[in-house]
């Protein structure tokens, strides 16, 4: 790759709890090594530890001015959050969802493939389309994660909790619109809506009413709506009828794991937390989540986080070193260079420093 100029970016990195500090410095080290073959930009990383143990220690698991902190940066690159001796639901909303929804980093994008060399559990269906490239697009500020609700009369009987779903024309309108954009710069030009409406009256019906006004706008896109729970069969009996994809907070949650699994595992799912206003930075971050059963066992896959921070760079404006990025990755697959849950017997440092080598290898052939 060549340029002449370069660009600079600052990015903050967080990288928390469990195996998030392995799996972000694999992706630093990429990174930066991308940085240098490419010559075309670099790239600033600033630490701060917010997580579980800055919880510990401060009763809370980000500074209170943390919007502001921030939004000094171009970008955001994220770990894992939780711990076995902390309930989830306190880390969550604690350090993630304490900066999705402030931020409005309203659509949450995890892209989904099969890797050359890697074992999927469809490369045999009858679809006739065995191999995974689909594009889940998530609505990641409201809907059933909204906060609403609470708790009353506890520890008796009686007590009662309630969890309530907000859906807001606003909100579904601008993830509709970004998911049948996304699903217009693809090939296919295909979306699959995923809802519920049959069962939930208000909220989803909504939903549907506000994708088929937005659809109008995009005539050249072929879309469908899917029930969700039909979903999950198309999914794995009819991989190849399915492209771009787009669905309420909890449902693609869901959906997302499920289509990481079908594709080989959740240590090559890689996550966007996006505002596409670009009035704040954007958060990205592997699907996987803290994995305390190997955490220090030096064994997990970084290519979710690696191929997060290739998406970073993707939104800032680097769509070259992006591609470089996951040309690299996707020859380290071919050659075999894989931990165990891919099926092959590489550990972290191992794959990546196989990426590393590959990117030199790639620089020296522009």
């Amino acid at each position: 790759m060549t340029s002449n100029r370069t660009r600079h970016y600052n990015v903050v990195s967080i990288p928390a709890d469990g195996i998030g500090p392995e799996v972000v410095s694999a992706a630093i080290e990429v990174i930066q090594k991308l940085a240098q073959v490419s010559k075309s930009f670099t790239i600033e990383f600033e630490h701060i530890l917010w997580g579980t143990a800055y919880y510990k220690e401060h009763g809370r698991y980000v500074d209170e001015n943390v919007l502001e902190v921030l939004r000094r940066y171009d970008a955001i690159l994220f770990g894992s959050v939780g711990a076995p001796d902390v309930p989830d639901h306190i880390s969550l909303w604690g350090l993630l969802l304490a900066i999705r929804g402030p931020l409005q980093l309203y659509a949450n994008v995890r892209p989904v493939r099969t890797f050359p060399g890697t074992v999927s559990r469809l490369r045999d269906t009858k679809s006739g389309a065995p191999e995974i490239d689909w594009l889940v697009v998530r609505e990641n500020t409201e809907g059933e994660y909204s906060g609403h609700g609470g708790r009353s009369h506890r520890g008796q009987k009686w007590e009662v909790a309630t969890e309530v779903a907000i859906f807001t024309y606003v909100g579904i309108e601008r993830i509709m619109r970004f998911a049948f954009s996304a699903a217009q710069a693809r090939p296919k030009k295909l979306l699959t809506v995923v809802t519920k409406s049959n069962s939930m009256r208000n909220g989803m019906v909504l939903w549907d009413e506000v994708a088929l006004e937005v659809s109008r706008d995009f005539p050249d896109v072929k879309w469908d709506k899917m029930l969700v729970d039909a979903m999950t069969v198309r999914m794995v009996n009819f991989p190849g009828s399915l492209d771009t994809i787009v669905g309420t907070n909890l449902h693609m949650d869901i959906l997302s794991d499920l289509a990481a699994a079908l594709a080989g595992s959740l240590g090559i799912a890689p996550s966007s937390n996006l505002d596409p206003t670009g009035k704040n930075p954007s958060l990205f971050e592997p699907v996987h989540g803290s994995a305390f059963d190997i955490t220090g066992k030096g064994v997990a896959n970084p290519v979710a986080t690696i191929w997060s921070a290739a998406e970073m760079l993707g939104w800032l404006g680097e769509a070259e070193a992006k591609d470089t990025l996951m040309k690299a990755i996707e020859n380290v697959c071919t050659a075999g260079v894989l931990t165990a849950d891919l099926g092959g017997t590489a550990n972290t440092k191992e794959v990546t420093r196989a990426i590393c080598e590959e990117l030199e290898k790639l620089g020296s052939r522009t």
